[in-house]
């Protein structure tokens, strides 16, 4: 028996036009399955990003009760978030220090920040001094993305020189893959060896390189923390193939007229498809204001000059077209292959979900997964459900 959790949030069902469904089942079960595949490795969960758009509020206290104790977010505010349903959990802050103001929030909320630059590693040595506390960090040392992290020398040099003053408390050490999603790519190799060089000199304390794709290149990538993010919501691990993954959210759209138009007419904004056949089209009351992109839509947009076709919604056992333009509030749906009467107003059509996979809609899109749900608007009825 599928039950409602106590309650949903969002707008109200009753005027709402698009609905998102979170199976927080599918999402235990998806962290679960990644950890296990991890072992003895343990596994942290990626919520950043108010948990990839899903609600920190929920999603931790699920990843919770499926094992999770270890957390990773992007800004010290999401911190707060976590440690307000998690107040046993380790909880770590990516994008590092921002000023010495920042120190109280970090430690009122024991959040660990992960340490980018010299300049970070500095400015935690003087929040630091101030506390009277040698406080806990995480040292992020790039290995080929050139995103942020300590290169590699300056990773090497800080552990020496803090092995002798103890000026902070590095508890982990980590890198992020950058070509994960392509396993024969050689820079995983050379993020590796690096990363073990690195990881060598810190010795006694967590490791971590894997992300999602990360967990499958093998063991010797997972060192004693992994940390998967999209996986864990439902997306693909590898680029081009299908997710094993159990879907985690169902999107969709509120069907509020179907309407008839005649071979030769067009249909939307700049006239930017015409018709090849008498068309029943369904107007769902879901657009780019909801981050339903307008790059799905099926004409009219630079993508579409590439020959790709555009996106598609899942109604009645039939996945339709999107025609015309996606617009800000709206968008149409070319469903006359289902017969007549078979779409009624009020109906719901998939967006993505478990006949829509996720990353196809956002491949349709020319966007990836983690846009798909990161984007997803205020606008939708969310409903979270749990229980079997």
């Amino acid at each position: 028996m599928v039950s409602e959790s106590h309650h949903a949030a969002g707008s109200d069902i009753r005027f709402a036009g698009g609905s998102l469904t979170i199976h927080l089942d599918a999402l235990k079960a998806n962290y679960a399955a990644l950890a296990k595949i991890c072992e003895p490795a343990l596994t942290a969960g990626v919520v950043k990003g108010d948990a990839y758009g899903l609600g920190i509020d929920r999603v931790v206290p699920a990843l919770a009760e499926a094992g999770c104790a270890r957390y990773f977010v992007a800004l010290p505010e999401e911190g707060a978030a976590v440690r307000a349903v998690a107040p046993d959990a380790t909880i770590y802050v990516l994008n590092g220090l921002f000023s010495e103001e920042s120190g109280s929030l970090y430690i009122e909320n024991r959040l660990i920040p992960v340490l980018n630059s010299p300049a970070d590693l500095r400015l935690w040595e003087v929040i630091s001094g101030v506390s009277g506390e040698r406080l806990p960090c995480a040292i992020h040392v790039d290995t080929g993305m050139n995103r942020l992290g300590l290169t590699v020398p300056e990773a090497l040099s800080f552990a020496e020189e803090n092995s002798l003053t103890r000026a902070v408390e590095p508890i982990l050490v980590m890198s992020h893959l950058a070509c994960a999603d392509q396993p024969a790519h050689p820079l995983n190799r050379r993020q590796l060896e690096s990363f073990q060089a690195v990881a060598a000199a810190f010795p006694g304390i967590e490791s971590s390189l894997a992300n999602s794709p990360g967990v499958l290149l093998g063991a010797e990538y997972h060192f004693s923390l992994t940390r998967p993010g999209i996986a864990v919501y439902g997306g693909a691990l590898v680029s081009g193939s299908p997710s094993p993954m159990r879907p985690v959210v169902t999107a969709e759209a509120r069907i509020v007229q179907v309407r008839y138009a005649q071979a030769g007419e067009t249909v939307g904004y700049g006239a930017s498809q015409t018709l090849a056949r008498d068309t029943t089209i369904a107007i769902a009351a879901i657009g780019y204001a909801d981050g339903y992109p307008r790059s799905s839509s099926a004409a009219g947009i630079p993508l579409r000059d590439t020959g790709r076709p555009g996106g598609h919604g899942f109604i009645q056992g039939r996945r339709v077209p999107i025609l015309g333009r996606v617009t800000m509030d709206l968008t149409m749906f070319d469903v006359t292959d289902l017969g007549p009467d078979m779409v009624a107003k009020g109906d719901f059509i998939e967006l993505f979900g478990p006949n829509l996979p996720i990353d196809e809609a956002a491949e349709a899109a020319g966007t990836i997964s983690y846009e798909l749900l990161t984007s997803l608007g205020r606008r939708y009825h969310r409903r979270y459900v749990s229980g079997s």
